[in-house]
């Protein structure tokens, strides 16, 4: 048995999850990533990158565009 976890849930998403929860588009993540090097709201599991949900709706907030 596998569960099923909401998204609003997780601690971290994918760049898939976190491109439909934010409605930016993946490549707009990824390009936000690159030119953020080091941020604390991202970490890397090998090549995966994660998004820490509440650290980026906090780096969200405190931008006015992207």
């Amino acid at each position: 048995m596998s569960k099923v976890v909401d998204i609003k849930d997780k601690y971290c998403l994918t760049i898939t999850e976190a491109a439909a929860y934010f409605n930016v588009g993946e490549k707009k993540l990824r390009t936000i990533i690159n030119e953020h090097i080091g941020a604390d709201f991202y970490l890397m599991n090998g090549v995966k990158v994660l998004i820490k949900r509440q650290k980026f709706e906090k780096f969200l907030e405190q931008t006015s565009s992207i």
